[in-house]
C-alpha cells in the first residue's frame, strides 16, 4: 500500500473508528500520516503538540493503537504497524 492510498481512504478510517470509541477517534482524528514505508504508517502529531493543556492524548495513544491498527485492516485490508 502506498502513502496516497491510505491518505484516500483515511476518512473512512477515521469513520469507522469513531463509530466504535470515540476517545479512540480523539486520540487520532488530528494525526497526520507522515509516511508508510516497509508496513509501517508514522504518525504526526506535531500540530496537537503545539497547544498547551491536554490536548495531545499522548496517554491514549498506545491504548488505542490495536483498535486503529484493526480499522485500517477492515477499510483498506492491509495490515500495518503504526509508530509515531
Amino acid at each position: 500500500m502506498e502513502l496516497a492510498n491510505l491518505k484516500a481512504q483515511w476518512n473512512q478510517v477515521l469513520f469507522a473508528l469513531e463509530a466504535r470509541n470515540r476517545v479512540a477517534w480523539l486520540t487520532f482524528f488530528d494525526a497526520r500520516l507522515a509516511k508508510l514505508e516497509s508496513g509501517i504508517l508514522f504518525l504526526d502529531f506535531s500540530d496537537t503538540e503545539k497547544f498547551s493543556g491536554s490536548h495531545s492524548y499522548l496517554d491514549s495513544r498506545d491504548k488505542f493503537v490495536p483498535m486503529l491498527k484493526e480499522v485500517i485492516k477492515e477499510v483498506t485490508s492491509e495490515e500495518i504497524e503504526i509508530r509515531w
